[in-house]
């Protein structure tokens, strides 16, 4: 293989590797899902004031529906633009102030848990066709558990002057509602991505074709 080949072949990929409108609109979109989600009207249960809403249910099905890169990217430009001012966070607040109170370590984890269970969803995707409800439930509850709640006990415990143990237990309220909104987020991306295999399906395969060839 000469070095014209090898260029090309390059060249090849990283324009395929490169978002387009359609990406760009995506993320766009999810980005407003999730912020739509932030906005219906939360019950602050655990006893620190951070509210439950249906934010994780967008988050991980951003993530399994976008993949890695997508996924945080839709989710970080919704934590952009709700640290920048704009009033998307959940009870209509907004700014750098979020940062100091109780909800900042879900606030932080929203985005990295995207790109997370984006990861997965590859994964299944590439190595699975069954089951793949059950593996996203899984992928989501994994990554919710080891992400949004580790680093959300964190932030309750940082900003609230709480011990661990109690930003822990009032966590904990927070599981039940969590495992539904994984089941609904699992069963929504494979649905979505029978519909619109072209958003990910179709480009994982793609993908893994090409590192076989190359």
């Amino acid at each position: 293989m000469n070095s014209t080949d090898t260029t090309t072949k390059t060249s090849k990929r990283t324009e395929r590797r490169r978002w387009n409108g359609t990406d760009l609109g995506l993320i766009a979109v999810f980005a407003a899902l999730v912020a739509g989600a932030a906005l219906v009207p939360g019950l602050a249960l655990n006893g620190f004031g951070v509210p439950i809403t249906f934010q994780t249910l967008a988050v991980m099905l951003t993530g399994l529906v976008l993949g890695p890169a997508r996924g945080f990217a839709a989710v970080g430009l919704y934590t952009l633009l709700g640290l920048a001012g704009l009033p998307i966070f959940s009870q209509g607040r907004s700014g750098l102030g979020i940062l100091a109170g109780p909800s900042a370590g879900y606030i932080i984890a929203f985005p990295i848990a995207a790109a997370v269970v984006g990861w997965l969803a590859t994964l299944v995707i590439r190595r699975t066709t069954r089951a793949r409800a059950l593996w996203f439930f899984l992928a989501a509850t994994v990554t919710s558990i080891v992400f949004v709640h580790t680093l959300g006990v964190v932030g309750i415990a940082v900003n609230s002057k709480a011990t661990l143990e109690q930003a822990f237990v009032s966590d904990l309220v927070f599981y039940p509602g969590d495992i539904v909104k994984n089941v609904l987020a699992a069963a929504i991306a494979v649905a979505l991505h029978r519909a619109f295999p072209d958003v990910l399906v179709r480009r994982v395969r793609r993908r893994a074709l090409s590192a076989a060839s190359a």
